[in-house]
């Protein structure tokens, strides 16, 4: 049985574990601080936020998400970031993570959910395109030196 809730204190551990995982898939090697600002931002869950997936209570992925202002309407929700681990993919924990993004979102007056992945992640794609409308942007980015 997959349950959608809030990460707890006791799920530090494993989600980031979790989160080195889905770091490692992009190839991003990040120090510990940057896990340790995430876990604290989430946990304070006002500007950042995430829900956990649990497949038979063991929690087997994660979602991050945060909300921000748009020029044309109400304010949307970016689902920044989503992970399962490979022994639980197949079994709808995505699915489930995405759908209680969307619900959250809603009950908060959103817009709209939206995400990026890369063009080459075949396999989330083939969730995607059955969950959500691909809307044919192409991403563009700057990376800017760090501050301070």
């Amino acid at each position: 049985m997959i349950t959608i809730d809030r990460l707890e204190p006791a799920d530090r551990a494993t989600w980031e574990r979790l989160f080195r995982a889905y770091l490692d898939f992009y190839g991003r090697v990040e120090g510990p601080e940057t896990y340790e600002r995430a876990w604290r931002a989430f946990r304070d869950d006002t500007r950042l936020h995430a829900l956990a997936a649990r497949l038979d209570g063991r929690l087997v992925g994660f979602t991050h998400f945060l909300v921000h202002p748009s020029t044309s309407g109400p304010d949307v929700c970016y689902l920044q970031d989503l992970f399962t681990e490979p022994q639980a993919r197949g079994k709808g924990v995505a699915r489930a993570l995405i759908e209680a993004v969307a619900a959250w979102a809603g009950a908060r007056g959103c817009d709209r959910v939206y995400w990026n992945t890369q063009e080459s992640n075949a396999t989330a794609r083939r969730l995607y395109d059955k969950v959500a409308r691909n809307t044919g942007f192409i991403k563009y980015q700057i990376d800017l030196p760090p501050t301070g």
